[in-house]
């Protein structure tokens, strides 16, 4: 069975669309692309293989001290990453969307909860909206997933933007970006995203089947042992229920 709901656009913005099919339920702005999911009947869970990706840097995390750290994503999608970090992970969580009816589709159709003192989505456009903050170093993870909706290239993606990203980031913070594009901008951003952050300080997953890469930069480069690793996604994996053991098996250093 499938189901379409359309949700009004504000001016220069576009519509925002959802559809059912079977247990899923997908969110659209205006076009067949998927800008995001969730499963009906675990609204916290996140259900698409490359936003359960986005959460690579728990690799980087002491799992005991998750609770007591700071989630921002940019570009809310259906809320994903910011449900997950918010009532899974126990995270203080920051989201920042430019388009007020994605807020509201979020909170009526996705479960997104209202803002308290550990959860604050701010309308604002992403890029001037960090530059208030990119010397505040507060994000321990921050999540970059900013599309429009025909999903081509990254909305913002030059230097400057991810030196700004890279400011947000608390000393042993994390960025993961989503790329993916009908353009062949991979090797562009990573290049860029290399330029703000040193090659010693990125990683890479393979694409998915769908075409995304999640890309990772450390605010300081670290080389953990497989080892650790390994031991750190075991707890992912048994305290979270990501996938994090098949992660290690695609994910790889860059430089």
């Amino acid at each position: 069975m499938s189901k379409k709901v359309t949700v009004k656009a504000a001016a220069d913005l576009p519509e925002v669309n959802f559809s059912d099919y079977g247990e899923v339920r997908f969110l659209h702005l205006g076009t067949e692309w998927v800008q995001g999911s969730m499963l009906r009947d675990a609204p916290y869970d996140i259900e698409l293989e490359y936003v359960q990706r986005m959460m690579a840097g728990l690799l980087f995390m002491e799992a005991s001290e998750v609770a007591k750290k700071h989630a921002m994503q940019l570009g809310l999608g259906a809320a994903a990453l910011t449900k997950f970090c918010y009532k899974k992970l126990r995270m203080k969580t920051t989201a920042i969307e430019i388009n007020p009816q994605v807020v509201t589709a979020c909170r009526v159709w996705f479960k997104l909860p209202q803002d308290d003192l550990r959860l604050q989505v701010i309308e604002a456009d992403a890029g001037p909206e960090i530059q208030k903050m990119a010397h505040q170093g507060t994000a321990d993870l921050l999540h970059v997933d900013l599309y429009d909706h025909e999903a081509a290239a990254p909305v913002l993606d030059d230097a400057n933007f991810y030196d700004h990203c890279r400011g947000l980031l608390t000393e042993d913070g994390v960025m993961t970006v989503n790329l993916f594009g009908r353009d062949s901008s991979y090797v562009q951003s990573l290049t860029r995203i290399a330029e703000a952050f040193g090659p010693e300080s990125v990683w890479a997953f393979r694409p998915t089947r769908e075409g995304n890469t999640v890309v990772l930069a450390q605010r300081e480069p670290t080389r953990p042992q497989r080892a650790e690793l390994l031991l750190r996604a075991d707890v992912i994996q048994s305290r979270w229920d990501l996938p994090a053991k098949k992660w290690l098996r695609l994910f790889a250093p860059v430089a």
